[in-house]
């Protein structure tokens, strides 16, 4: 009985219990899904998980057993969320790892082995991962070594397009938007530039004549998702609300330029670019609802380990080419896992007094009281 009840606790609180939570959440309805028949709707809308900031601990600041928890919990999360919302792409807005920046090669070949053992994923799904301030480094401990390194993992670039079922996402590598000149800011740029160019080229009418336009490849007339790591520019997180959000006593703490959130400069230029539909970003490890000049928002995804959050969560994309609807999933509170174990420990240690008859005299001494009260 006593092993059956500790296996009993230890399969909910470690495997159970994210199927209970994540079964939990829905994906959202696209607007426009009411008018369309079942069969159009699956297949015109991406069903997108967008997710961020997983930290996986290297070699130097990780200790093992904080390694074991976090990335069994990130984990378990993940392949719970893949089997039962089924999504057609995945898309980690950076900071999958912690110390990328500095890793050595070793210790990269083992974080990148850890990442994909957590994060496999079947065919029918696609993953994209955009690169973060701990992957690459700041801007100036940001090398081409670095950049190239995570390229070639994740197939990423510093300004690329894709598309999907005529959807176009930007993915950019907001470290690069120094707007110093550096080797990796100006190739960076050169490619967004070249991106906004094709963008701007297929959204205009087939009748508009322009000779820039005659030789580039069509794109869908959709405009783009943005999704990058850094947020832009904004003060600070004052005005996020949400259980996620920033705690109080942090959201009033100026944000800095080009660390905490891009330059105003660089925020502006992505904006004139490619003048967005929706911008996702990570970063700041909480959640954050803006509006940028007034119509374009951006929403700030919150970190996806138990590292940084007692309530990690991912969102939830149902995306057609012309609208889109998000929902957040949460994830288990660690909290109140913690609270599950305490309960179980505080059970079981009763049982085992019990059965040993330990707790036989205070029974009787409660009981002869009674009797006395009662004569």
């Amino acid at each position: 009985k006593l092993v059956c009840f500790i296996s009993s606790v230890l399969i909910y609180c470690e495997f159970l219990i994210y199927y209970v939570v994540i079964f939990q959440c829905r994906w959202p309805e696209v607007k426009g899904g009411a008018h369309m028949g079942k069969k159009e709707t699956s297949a015109s809308v991406l069903k997108a998980i967008i997710l961020a900031d997983t930290h996986l601990l290297g070699e130097i600041k990780g200790h093992w057993l904080d390694k074991l928890r976090r990335e069994w919990q990130m984990e378990r999360s993940f392949q719970t969320a893949l089997w039962l919302l089924q999504p057609d792409i995945v898309f980690i807005l950076g900071d999958v790892f912690d110390e990328g920046k500095w890793s050595s090669p070793q210790a990269w070949a083992d974080d990148v082995r850890r990442f994909r053992k957590m994060f496999k994923y079947p065919v029918s799904t696609e993953l994209v991962v955009v690169a973060g301030n701990h992957d690459i480094g700041f801007h100036y401990e940001m090398t081409t070594y670095k950049v190239n390194r995570f390229e070639k993992v994740f197939n990423f670039t510093s300004g690329k397009l894709i598309t999907r079922k005529g959807i176009n996402f930007v993915l950019v590598n907001s470290v690069a938007l120094e707007g110093d000149g550096c080797a990796v800011c100006r190739a960076s740029e050169a490619k967004l530039v070249a991106i906004s160019h094709k963008l701007n080229c297929s959204q205009q009418k087939p009748n508009h004549s322009n000779k820039r336009c005659s030789d580039v490849e069509k794109l869908p007339a959709s405009e783009p998702i943005l999704l990058q790591h850094y947020p832009l520019y904004r003060k600070s997180d004052a005005e996020c609300s949400g259980e996620d959000s920033a705690l109080p006593e942090e959201k009033n703490i100026k944000f800095q330029e080009k660390y905490d959130v891009l330059s105003q400069e660089a925020s502006q230029k992505l904006i004139w670019w490619f003048r967005p539909r929706l911008i996702l970003s990570g970063h700041t490890h909480s959640a954050c609802e803006v509006l940028h000049a007034g119509k374009i928002p951006e929403i700030s995804v919150p970190s996806f380990s138990w590292r940084n959050r007692n309530n990690p969560s991912f969102i939830m994309g149902s995306i057609t080419p012309t609208d889109f609807s998000l929902q957040k999933c949460f994830l288990p509170h660690e909290s109140r896992v913690f609270a599950i174990y305490c309960a179980a420990g505080t059970l079981l240690v009763i049982l085992i007094l019990a059965h040993f008859q330990l707790l036989t005299p205070p029974f009787y001494f409660a009981q002869r009281l009674i009797s006395k009260h009662k004569a």
